[in-house]
């Protein structure tokens, strides 16, 4: 395993990877690295149109306040 392809894992896991990721290929992991960045930035687009969707509940006028105060 190349040593940038495990630091782009470990960048992408936050810890460091078990030992057994030691016999996948440097393509694989940067396969690895690629799905786990896409899934994350997924998750993080979905949580944000849950979060505009949910304001849509708060009346207008405080829509502004609100989101100010949720997403500093």
């Amino acid at each position: 395993m190349s040593g940038e392809a495990r630091q782009r894992l470990s960048g992408e896991l936050r810890d460091e990877p078990a030992e057994s990721f030691g016999q996948l290929t440097s393509g694989q992991l940067e396969s690895l690295a690629d799905a786990l960045k896409r899934e994350r930035e997924s998750r993080a687009a979905g949580l944000n149109e849950a979060a505009e969707e949910a304001l849509k509940l708060v009346p207008a006028l405080a829509r502004g306040p609100v989101r100010r105060i949720l997403f500093r």
